[in-house]
């Protein structure tokens, strides 16, 4: 069997959740957790906007994408 290592980030999580002592404690911690990784996400594309990568025509092109698998029958 495998010995699973964990790293700096995920022992501090870890610790964290151990102060853990009720429903209430659980989802304002969630929602921290939540608003890390939307943060997370907007300094992403703020990035990708600011290098030209994303744009309005980005936008547009993925408004009208059909990202669905075809079916054959």
């Amino acid at each position: 069997m495998e010995r699973t290592v964990f790293n700096e980030a995920q022992i501090e999580m870890l610790g964290a959740l151990s102060a853990i002592k009720s429903d209430a404690d659980l989802m304002a911690l969630k929602q921290a957790i939540s608003e890390f990784f939307a943060n997370r996400a907007d300094e992403e594309m703020e990035k990708l906007w600011d290098n030209g990568t994303w744009n309005e025509q980005t936008l547009e092109d993925l408004r009208t994408a059909h990202f669905r698998t075809p079916y054959e029958g």
